[in-house]
C-alpha cells in the first residue's frame, strides 16, 4: 500500500480510536499495536515492551515530576490569591489596573505553576469576584482570566516545553529562552485588549476606585518574592552552566516544598501527601503518554509513513508559508479537541521533518506551536479552561464566557503573525544567551 494513503488511514483510526473515549496513552498503543501486527506480522509485538521502556530511559524526563511537584506544591496554597492581592493593592490607581494586575498575577503564577487550570483556579477564585463587584463586564473578568491561564504552557519553565524538546530532540534549555519574549508579548496583548475593552464599557472612575497605604502595599511582599526568586534562580541556574534542566527542577522542587510549609504552613502530613499524591498521578499519566507516543513513532516510521510525507513535502512546488498555514490549521483543529502534550507528541514525528525541510527553525515553531494549543485551552468544544472558569463563576454562562475569550484569541492568532513576520522574537534570546545553534 502507499506509505501517503497509509498514513492518511493511520490518522483517520487514530482520531476514531481517541474520539472514543479511550485514554490517549492506550488509544496510542492499540492504534500502534493493530497497524504493527496487519503489517508486519505479530512478532512485531516483541519489539514494543522495549521500544515503550526504552522512551522513559531519558535523563530529561525526571525535570517533569520535578516541575510538577514545583508547580503543585505551589498551587496547594495562597500563592496565587497573594500574587493577585500584591499586584492589585499595586496598581488599583491605575484606571482598568485590577484587570491588569489579573493577568499580570496570572503571567508570574503561571511561570510558577506551569499549570493553565491551575493558574485559571489560582487566580480566577479571587479575580472574578473582585472584577465583577468593581464594575468590569462579566467577559472581560472571566476571558481575560481564562487567557491569562493558558500562558503556563509557554513562559518558562514549562512542560509542555520540556515534552517538544525530548519529542524532537532539541535543547530544552532553548526552548524555554524562546518563550520568554512571545509569553510577554501575549501579556501585553492581552493587557491592551483588556484596558480597551473595559474603558470601552465601563466606568474609568468605578473602575479604579480603591486606595491601599505604603504600608499595605510592603506588608504582603515577603509572602510573594520568595516564590518569584525561585523562578528566577532556577533559570538563571540552568542558563549559568550551573545545572541541567533536571536538577535545577528537582532543586526548585524541593525549595518550593520548603517555602509553601514555612511560609503558608503546609506542614500537616496530609496536605503534603496530598501534593505528592496528585504530582504522582500527573507524571505517570505524562510519562506514558510520551512512552506510547514513542511506540507510535516507531510505527509511522517502519511503514514508511514519516519518511514519505517528508519526502513528498519536498517534491512540492508551493510557497512555504502556505504551508506552514496548513500546519497552523492542523494544530488549532488538534488543540480544539486534544490536551497539548498529547498534540505534540503525536505530531512532532510528522510535522518536524516538514518544518525542517522546508526551512523552519524548530526552536521558532515550537513557540507557534505551543500558542496553537494555548487557543484550543479556550476554544471548545474541549476548551478546559472555559470549563475551570464556569466551575470557579457558575452564574457566568460558557457562552458569555466564550464571548469573552474570543478577543484573546485573536490576539493570540495576532501573536503568531507577528512571529512569522519577525521570527527573532522566538530564536534572539536563546541565541543571545546560548549562542547561535548549529
Amino acid at each position: 500500500m502507499d506509505p501517503l494513503l497509509l498514513g492518511l488511514i493511520v490518522a483517520l483510526v487514530t482520531i476514531i480510536v481517541l474520539f472514543s473515549g479511550v485514554s490517549v496513552a492506550l488509544g496510542l498503543l492499540i492504534v500502534s499495536a493493530g497497524f504493527l501486527i496487519i503489517f508486519d506480522g505479530p512478532r512485531s509485538l516483541e519489539l514494543m515492551p522495549e521500544i515503550l521502556f526504552g522512551k522513559l530511559d531519558n535523563f530529561a524526563l525526571l525535570s517533569i515530576p520535578m516541575f510538577i511537584i514545583m508547580g503543585a506544591s505551589i498551587a496547594s496554597t495562597r500563592a496565587g490569591a497573594d500574587l493577585y492581592e500584591a499586584l492589585e493593592r499595586w496598581l488599583t490607581r491605575v484606571p482598568g489596573g485590577l484587570v491588569v494586575s489579573n493577568l499580570g498575577a496570572c503571567a508570574l503564577f503561571a511561570a510558577m505553576s506551569g499549570s493553565s487550570p491551575a493558574t485559571c483556579a489560582a487566580i480566577g477564585k479571587m479575580g472574578i469576584p473582585e472584577m465583577r463587584k468593581r464594575g468590569y463586564p462579566d467577559g472581560v473578568a472571566a476571558g481575560s482570566i481564562a487567557a491569562g491561564g493558558t500562558l503556563g504552557i509557554l513562559i518558562p519553565p514549562s512542560v509542555t516545553m520540556i515534552v517538544y524538546g525530548i519529542a524532537t530532540e532539541t535543547s530544552i534549555g532553548r526552548l524555554f529562552l524562546a518563550g520568554v519574549i512571545p509569553g510577554l508579548l501575549l501579556v501585553g496583548l492581552f493587557m491592551a485588549w483588556s484596558l480597551y475593552s473595559t474603558w470601552s464599557s465601563g466606568d474609568a472612575a468605578r473602575l479604579s476606585s480603591g486606595s491601599y497605604t505604603w504600608s499595605e502595599r510592603f506588608e504582603i511582599l515577603p509572602r510573594v518574592l520568595p516564590f518569584i526568586f525561585i523562578i528566577f534562580g532556577v533559570l538563571y541556574a540552568m542558563y549559568g552552566g550551573i545545572a541541567t534542566p533536571s536538577e535545577t527542577a528537582a532543586v526548585g522542587a524541593l525549595l518550593c516544598m520548603l517555602i509553601a510549609i514555612i511560609i503558608y504552613k503546609l506542614w500537616h502530613p496530609k496536605a503534603i501527601w496530598t501534593v505528592l499524591k496528585d504530582s504522582t498521578k500527573e507524571s505517570v499519566m505524562i510519562l506514558f503518554i510520551i512512552a506510547a507516543a514513542g511506540v507510535f513513532s516507531y510505527m509511522l516510521s517502519s511503514l514508511f509513513i514519516t519518511q514519505s510525507i517528508a519526502e513528498w513535502i519536498g517534491t512540492l512546488d508551493v510557497n512555504r508559508w502556505i504551508l506552514m498555514g496548513a500546519v497552523n490549521v492542523f494544530l488549532l483543529i488538534a488543540g480544539f479537541f486534544l490536551p497539548p502534550v498529547a498534540v505534540i507528541l503525536m505530531a512532532a514525528p510528522i510535522l518536524l521533518p516538514i518544518i525542517t525541510t522546508a526551512g523552519f527553525d524548530p526552536i521558532w515553531f515550537a513557540v507557534v506551536l505551543t500558542i496553537n494549543m494555548e487557543i484550543g485551552l479556550i476554544s471548545p468544544p474541549v476548551g478546559l479552561n472555559l470549563y475551570v472558569i464556569n466551575g470557579i463563576a457558575p452564574d457566568i454562562s460558557l457562552k458569555t464566557i466564550l464571548a469573552g475569550s474570543i478577543p484573546f484569541v485573536a490576539c493570540m492568532v495576532l501573536a503568531i503573525i507577528l512571529l512569522c513576520l519577525f521570527p527573532g522574537l522566538a530564536t534572539w534570546l536563546p541565541d543571545y544567551v546560548m549562542g547561535a545553534a548549529i
